[in-house]
């Protein structure tokens, strides 16, 4: 499965991405234990009941962490090199447990590398929305770009690398079955 090559992201495209995750508990809790955040307002009851929100915060850093997760599939896998940067990341709502994240990407713009000829940068806006359709996060991402003609020639070497590879691996395991 491969993401979408640097001519595909016109600007003005957008992606309502299918994939949808109710953010659990277990996630809020071990995503704030991996990044050492002992913020109460994440992982103590008790002190967020006396919160504003009543209850505990989803780590906002998952949720940017998911919503730039689940657009992979969508938009970038195999196909970029690398983000160069997000800007205007904002969390204009609330996640708690037991809410529903879904995520739509728009292309803002696209241009040339300066510097290499096989890609380009493209400017995405991705917005996190809850089941009530509210805002939960909101970025501006650019990414570089795979060009398609380097794209499908980077396939093409791969494919051929790994046939290689597997004629070698039968070739060394009739070696081995003749000497056994």
């Amino acid at each position: 499965m491969a993401g979408l090559c640097y001519e595909d992201f016109t600007p003005g495209l957008k992606i309502e991405h299918a994939i949808r995750r109710t953010c659990t508990e277990m996630d809020n809790v071990l995503f704030s234990a991996l990044t050492y955040n002992c913020a109460p307002l994440h992982i103590d009851a008790e002190y967020a009941k006396s919160s504003i929100f009543g209850q505990r915060l989803v780590n906002s850093m998952f949720i940017f962490a998911l919503i730039n997760g689940v657009i992979v599939i969508d938009t970038t896998i195999g196909t970029t090199l690398g983000n160069l940067g997000y800007e205007e990341v904002k969390f204009p709502k609330p996640v708690f447990h037991g809410d529903t994240v879904h995520v739509v990407t728009e292309v803002l713009n696209r241009r040339e590398s300066k510097k290499r000829s096989d890609s380009g940068i493209v400017f995405f806006r991705h917005i996190g929305y809850n089941q009530r359709d509210e805002i939960v996060c909101e970025c501006k991402r650019a990414g570089l770009m795979l060009k398609r003609a380097d794209y499908e020639a980077l396939q093409t070497k791969m494919k051929a690398e790994a046939a290689a590879a597997k004629q070698a691996a039968s070739a060394e395991q009739a070696t081995s079955a003749e000497q056994a």
